[in-house]
């Protein structure tokens, strides 16, 4: 089955939502290889299975948010609002499809969120014993942990700048570049 789905392509599903590490419907559907409307009926036939804290359906906001982070072309001809599954909702996703393929693709998505949950830990470890060494040598090692921290930040996205941007000439007017003006 790892051969099938590699962990880094279950990892790159997973997402933070509303604080929580989530993966959307659509998503477990592509990884259980059956459609979102097959996977979505099988919930609402088991919504006892499911509470509030195993899933959620995501409001316009956070849907909105998402199609601009991923693009709107892959989100074509979505009606509905996508179902965000928790850790334990994954979990449960097993007991309601019952084939060998989603039992052990939910083997796989458990061991990415632990994968997952031991990488911030160890960062927030991590953190917390730099912020002891520096109380430790306040004023010696000030630059050194500036410059720590900073690297521990994720870096802006740069932006991309669009449209025409005149050149400068020589004699203080603007020159296009290409046609000429008449």
């Amino acid at each position: 089955m790892n051969q099938l789905i590699p962990l880094e392509r279950v990892e790159s599903k997973i997402l933070v939502i509303r604080d929580q590490k989530v993966m959307l419907d659509r998503d477990l559907a592509e990884l259980y290889g059956i459609e979102t409307k097959q996977l979505k009926r099988q919930v609402s036939r088991n919504l006892d299975r499911f509470p509030v804290d195993f899933m959620f359906v995501l409001t316009a906001e956070e849907f909105e948010n998402l199609r601009c982070q991923f693009g709107t072309s892959s989100w074509g001809g979505i009606r509905y609002s996508p179902i965000a599954f928790t850790e334990q909702g994954v979990a449960m996703l097993s007991s309601v499809l019952r084939s060998k393929r989603a039992v052990q693709v939910n083997i796989l998505i458990m061991r990415a969120f632990v994968k997952m949950r031991e990488m911030l830990q160890s960062h927030a470890e991590l953190k917390r014993k730099i912020e002891a060494m520096e109380r430790k040598y306040d004023g010696q090692f000030r630059v050194v942990f500036e410059a720590i921290k900073q690297l521990m930040e994720p870096l802006p996205a740069p932006k991309k700048v669009y449209g025409f941007r005149a050149a400068k000439s020589g004699n203080g007017g603007t020159k296009t570049k290409g046609r000429k003006r008449t």
